[in-house]
């Protein structure tokens, strides 16, 4: 059922729509805050609030999400040519870009040229604030679920709001870095069938590897103070719901999406100084190497790998990593 609108709503999208306005180039954006979605699934009911017009293709929703708490989170889009939210007739192919352990949803744009990328003009890009280390899971809380529930936030009530409200098709692909690129995989597998397609750069792409894998993503866990037991229990005790974010134990569940993996070695690359060392990098292309074949192992014969040897954990790579991966992920999307 669609909630009616109250008066706050009334008055942030008249707001809305005269800052809007401001900007000549800008398309139609009358319903800046749509009604509440009943976006269904745990503790829907999540809404748009405020619209931000962030740049001449960039446009920053705030999501108020019950799977957040009630917290107001923003998401940035980055909007095709042509793009009208007004007009129920468009339904973007997407492209979600997931973003990394101590970044945020402005990552993706201030570190790299996906903003001026021609290829991504006919496609709608989604980068969704993911908490500083919020690792793409509905937390455990020591067995009492609740907020962050950033999966729940992610696939259920984001992805219904988008589709109804902002232009988005069930036409998806999806891509991330480092937390991200661990996120990509595990809602690839999942939620099968939700994306068509799934890259992942220099990503956690098996956690329960061995004691200094597991070591060193509880030390993320641990970040600002957190318990790192709330995200998904203790490693032993908690095996089971360990394995379910595990993108290795989700191997065959990943057979038949075509897929993208890549990463360094962790010694200096061409984008580092002659002495960098990176034993993160190194770790995590461990982990990718035996998520390689633990799809081999299982049939998959859509996988691309790029262990690219010399490289760390920057920036720049993963930028090199998202064009060569883009024509993988535009076609699954049947973008040409």
């Amino acid at each position: 059922m669609t909630a009616v609108p109250t008066v706050r709503n009334r008055v942030l999208l008249v707001l809305s729509a005269l800052l809007l306005a401001l900007v000549p180039a800008a398309p139609s954006l009358a319903s800046a805050a749509p009604e509440a979605a009943a976006a269904g699934g745990r503790g829907g009911g999540a809404e748009v609030v405020g619209v931000t017009r962030a740049g001449d293709r960039l446009v920053d929703l705030s999501v108020r999400s019950p799977s957040l708490g009630g917290r107001t989170v923003p998401v940035r889009l980055l909007t095709p040519d042509g793009w009208d939210p007004d007009d129920p007739a468009q339904h973007w192919p997407t492209l979600w870009l997931l973003h990394g352990c101590c970044g945020d949803y402005t990552s993706w744009i201030s570190a790299t040229d996906v903003e001026e990328t021609d290829s991504l003009r006919d496609v709608l890009v989604v980068m969704p604030e993911a908490g500083w280390n919020g690792w793409y899971s509905d937390w455990w809380n020591f067995g009492a679920g609740g907020d962050p529930a950033w999966e729940t936030f992610h696939t259920r009530e984001l992805r219904r709001l988008l589709e109804r409200d902002w232009g988005a098709s069930g036409n998806r692909v999806v891509a991330g870095l480092s937390m991200g690129g661990q996120g990509a995989l595990m809602y690839a597998a999942r939620h099968r069938g939700m994306f068509r397609a799934a890259a992942s750069y220099s990503g956690a792409a098996h956690p329960l590897l061995d004691d200094e894998s597991v070591d060193r993503i509880m030390g993320f866990f641990a970040g600002r103070g957190d318990d790192p037991r709330r995200v998904w229990g203790d490693p032993v005790a908690q095996r089971r719901i360990w394995a379910a974010h595990d993108p290795y134990h989700l191997a065959k569940r990943l057979k038949s999406t075509p897929l993208y993996l890549s990463c360094g070695d962790g010694t200096a690359g061409p984008f580092d100084p002659p002495d960098a060392t990176s034993a993160l990098e190194a770790d995590f292309n461990r982990q990718n190497h035996a998520l390689a074949a633990a799809l081999k192992r299982a049939g998959a014969k859509k996988v691309t790998t790029h262990f690219y040897g010399a490289g760390t954990h920057r920036w720049e790579y993963w930028e090199r990593e998202l064009h060569a991966s883009l024509p993988m992920l535009l076609d699954a999307l049947k973008v040409r």
